[in-house]
C-alpha cells in the first residue's frame, strides 16, 4: 500500500515530531539553496531550523547526510529522499552553458554522497527559471481559504524572450543536452543505489515560452524520457496536480506509468480546471477524484510514498502551512486506509 509523507525543509525535532503526530511514515527534505531564496518559516521556528544546504559549491557530505537521516529516524520517521535539485545545480546542464561540467560533477557527487548515507531518492526536475510565473494572482478557496492559481492571459508578452536569455532554443538541443545528464547521472545512480525521480514542468504550457522549450509537458515526453536512457534507477516524481493542469484522466496515467514501473513516489494535489486556466484546492476537491487515485495506484502496485504538495492557506495558518498539509496527511492517510479495506 502506498504510504503517507511529508516535504519538509525544517529538520527540527518540534517539525518532525509534528510529522509524526499525523501519522506520517516518510520525509522528503526540501534543500536549502546556497544561491535561490531561502525558506521563509515564521521568527518562532527559524532558530530551530535544521536542514540539508545544496548548490554550487556546496554538496552535503556524506557525514551531514547520515547525521540528518540519523535525525529524522530518531523522531520514528524515513528519510526517504531530496525533493528536487535547485536550478542553480542543473541550469548551465540545460542550457549547455559553461559550468555545465561542473554541475555534473556535483550532482553525481550528490548522488554517491545520498547511497553512501542510505538515502535512496533524488527527486529533480528540468523545468527553467525565470520564463513564467508558476502562479499568477491567487483565488479565494471554501471558507475563505486561498489557493494558488495560474491563468495564461495574465501573462505579459509571453512570446518575447525570457530574461538573460539572448536566442530561442529548439527542442532538439534540450533534449540533447538533457540525454547528456543522463548518459553522465544515471550510471552513478545505478552503482550508488539511488532512483532519480523526474516532475513535470509547472505550469505544462505550450510547447516553448520565452524562447525556452518546456519538455516535460505531456504524458508522451516523459514516455520518451524514461526512454531515452534506459535504467532502473530512473522513474517519475509523479505529480497528479501537474498532469490534472494538463487535462489529463489522471487514474488512467496512473495506470499507465505504473504498469512501466516508473513511479518512484508521488505529489499528490489537485487543481481545478487545467491550461491555460487553473487554480489549485484541497484534496478533497479538484478535477479528480482522491479514492479514484489510491486505486489506481494500489492497483499497479505502488507501495512507494505519497505526499502533499501546494497545500491551500488555511485560517491562521503558518507559512509551511501547518493546518493546511495536517489536514491534507489525515485526509490521504484516511483514503489509503478505507481502499486498504476493499482489497483485503
Amino acid at each position: 500500500m502506498p504510504r503517507v509523507g511529508v516535504r519538509t525543509r525544517n529538520l527540527s525535532e518540534k517539525r518532525l515530531r509534528y510529522l509524526r503526530q499525523l501519522g506520517a511514515t516518510d520525509v522528503f527534505v526540501d534543500h536549502a539553496d546556497t544561491e535561490e531564496e531561502p525558506d521563509e518559516f515564521n521568527d518562532r521556528e527559524a532558530a530551530e531550523t535544521e536542514t540539508i544546504a545544496v548548490g554550487p559549491g556546496q554538496i552535503p557530505s556524506v557525514a551531514e547526510l547520515e547525521a540528518a537521516r540519523e535525525r529524522v529516524e530518531d523522531a520514528g520517521l524515513r528519510l526517504a529522499g531530496i525533493q528536487s535539485l535547485p536550478y542553480s545545480l542543473y541550469g548551465d546542464i540545460m542550457f549547455d552553458r559553461e559550468g555545465a561540467d561542473e554541475a555534473l560533477d556535483s550532482i553525481t557527487t550528490l548522488v554517491r554522497n545520498l547511497g553512501e548515507a542510505d538515502i535512496p531518492i533524488l527527486g529533480y526536475q528540468w523545468n527553467p527559471r525565470g520564463v513564467v510565473p508558476m502562479r499568477t494572482e491567487p483565488v479565494e478557496l471554501r471558507g475563505g481559504a486561498t489557493g494558488t492559481a495560474f491563468d495564461l492571459s495574465e501573462i505579459d508578452d509571453p512570446d518575447g524572450l525570457a530574461p538573460g536569455i539572448d536566442r530561442e532554443y529548439t527542442e532538439a538541443e534540450f533534449w540533447d543536452n538533457y540525454e547528456r545528464f543522463l548518459e553522465r547521472v544515471l550510471p552513478v545512480a545505478e552503482e550508488a543505489g539511488v532512483d532519480l525521480a523526474l516532475h513535470p514542468v509547472d505550469p505544462p504550457v505550450l510547447e516553448s515560452l520565452g524562447g525556452i522549450p518546456r519538455l516535460f509537458r505531456n504524458v508522451e515526453n516523459f514516455e520518451q524520457a524514461m526512454d531515452l536512457v534506459p535504467s532502473d534507477n530512473h522513474g517519475l516524481k509523479l505529480c497528479l496536480g501537474c498532469f490534472s493542469q494538463m487535462g489529463e484522466d489522471v487514474p488512467a496515467v496512473i495506470r499507465r506509468f505504473g504498469e512501466r514501473d516508473d513511479i518512484v513516489f508521488v505529489h499528490f494535489r489537485d487543481v481545478v480546471g487545467s491550461m491555460p486556466r487553473f487554480h489549485e484546492t484541497f484534496v478533497d476537491e479538484g478535477n479528480f477524484v482522491t479514492a479514484d487515485a489510491v486505486r489506481a495506484l494500489v492497483d499497479v502496485g505502488f507501495d512507494g510514498v505519497v505526499i502533499p504538495d501546494h497545500v491551500p492557506e488555511m485560517v491562521d495558518d503558518t507559512d509551511w502551512r501547518h493546518r493546511a498539509r495536517g489536514f491534507t496527511v489525515g485526509y490521504l492517510r484516511g483514503v489509503v486506509d478505507t481502499v486498504a479495506t476493499e482489497n483485503r
